[in-house]
């Protein structure tokens, strides 16, 4: 059984993979460059800092707006053919929040990708979807995500990887976590998931990811509207359209880690 609380032994980690979509590319935390940073690179530095002389190595192959079964084809070779000691694997969100998707059917293709990856790599750790209540609009498909993130612990038992459990997160339910879109970490979301990250892996983080953010103003009724008003008209409708005409935010879009290099 995998055991969240399991502590890995870290030093060893000399090389890490990060493969998903947006969310592991890091989207919603740019960074001085023009690049995203996101909670992948975040954790690359957390684990770089364990090794000695800083002897270690990071590749990126995450891509926004891609498909389980296109990071499945594109992601999971090129993973399998760089053999690091850790992959992280968050994938199968923008499924889920497709019309008609079958959250078991998701898992399913997942579990083949999961068992793929194990036999390749040093650990694979995976990832629950986040509890969306009281998130207008993804708020409707929590039931689904929830499905999802049962199916990816129960995968995580049977192939003893660590588990990044999202859905009990708390610090990133406050709105304060997430981009203007509200589908994508600010980078104070990022910086938590990251540390999340590294406690599973064993990590002395130099934080609390579950800190309490500080006191916030009550806001009235009516900003609140008028906030989901704009926010539906800059993000969600344009969101829907790109989706009916089947426009992906990372078309020519490519990995911005494609190898795995030594940080900066």
């Amino acid at each position: 059984m995998a055991d969240d609380s399991k502590r890995h032994n870290t030093g060893t980690i000399g090389s890490y993979a990060a493969i998903g979509d947006s969310f592991t590319e890091g989207v919603g935390d740019p960074g001085p460059d023009g690049a995203f940073v996101g909670w992948a690179d975040r954790l690359a530095v957390l684990l770089s800092d364990r090794r000695p002389e800083h002897d270690f190595r990071y590749a990126n192959l995450a891509v926004r707006g891609r498909l389980l079964d296109q990071i499945i084809a594109e992601q999971v070779p090129r993973a399998r053919e760089l053999a690091p000691d850790l992959v992280t694997f968050c994938a199968g969100g923008n499924d889920i929040l497709r019309p008609g998707s079958d959250p078991d059917a998701v898992a399913e293709r997942f579990e083949a990708a999961v068992a793929d990856l194990s036999s390749a790599v040093g650990t694979v750790l995976v990832t629950t979807g986040f509890d969306t209540r009281g998130t207008p609009v993804l708020g409707l498909l929590r039931g689904k995500i929830a499905t999802y993130s049962v199916h990816v612990r129960a995968i995580a038992d049977r192939y003893n990887c660590p588990v990044l459990d999202l859905w009990s997160l708390r610090s990133v339910q406050d709105r304060r976590a997430w981009d203007a879109d509200r589908l994508h970490l600010s980078p104070e979301g990022h910086t938590r998931v990251a540390l999340r990250a590294g406690q599973v892996l064993g990590l002395d983080v130099p934080a609390d990811p579950d800190q309490s953010w500080p006191p916030e103003p009550v806001r009235a009724p009516g900003a609140v509207r008028r906030d989901n008003i704009q926010w539906a008209r800059e993000y969600l409708v344009p969101w829907i359209g790109r989706r009916l005409r089947g426009v992906s935010s990372g078309d020519h879009v490519e990995p911005k880690r494609p190898d795995l290099l030594p940080l900066d």
